[in-house]
């Protein structure tokens, strides 16, 4: 039979590897949730982000709204301006006026010229030979039309440089 110390040193040693297993084990468990917590941060982190993202796409989102009416109510303005002068031609060009002032095939070409940006080309005939079928009031309304598309696009590029300075914020932007 074993000697009562030997069965003590077992035992001892038995107990000794059971605490190291079981400090080991909970280390384990330790470090474990230590980096899951760690993991936790970050995606908290993240989330934070993107919620501070989308809250200033929202906030912006709403003003937007503002700038399109004002953009949809200016466009208005112009267009129903445009309408009025369409309609008054007739009274500041009269027909006497188109008999008058032959527009002269060199006068539209220039013109078309001018109105598709690029260099006119050198005239077959005749600059000043009168344009078959193009009445001096027929130029004002097509000038009128031109203005009014140019007065358009000028109130949208406004609109959107009031917008894009109302999405920079002040400590961006330059002196």
């Amino acid at each position: 039979m074993p000697s009562p110390r030997l069965i003590a040193l077992i035992v001892l040693l038995v107990l000794l590897a059971a605490i190291g297993g079981g400090a080991w084990w909970q280390e384990h468990r330790v470090s474990t949730a230590q980096a899951a917590a760690t993991k936790a941060k970050a995606d908290l982190g993240a989330v934070q982000n993107e919620l501070a993202g989308v809250q200033a796409a929202l906030q912006a989102a709403q003003q937007q709204p503002a700038i399109i009416t004002q953009y949809v109510d200016r466009v208005q303005v112009v267009r129903e301006a445009a309408r009025v002068i369409a309609k008054e031609i007739p009274v500041y060009v009269t027909p006497a006026a188109d008999a008058a002032c032959p527009v002269t095939v060199g006068f539209v070409r220039i013109h078309d010229a001018a109105a598709a940006g690029r260099a006119p080309q050198p005239p077959p005939g005749d600059p000043d030979a009168p344009a078959a079928g193009v009445a001096l009031s027929a130029v004002a309304d097509t000038v009128a039309g031109n203005y009014e598309t140019c007065n358009a696009i000028r109130e949208q590029l406004t609109s959107l440089q009031e917008w894009v300075g109302s999405e920079i914020p002040a400590t961006q932007a330059t002196p």
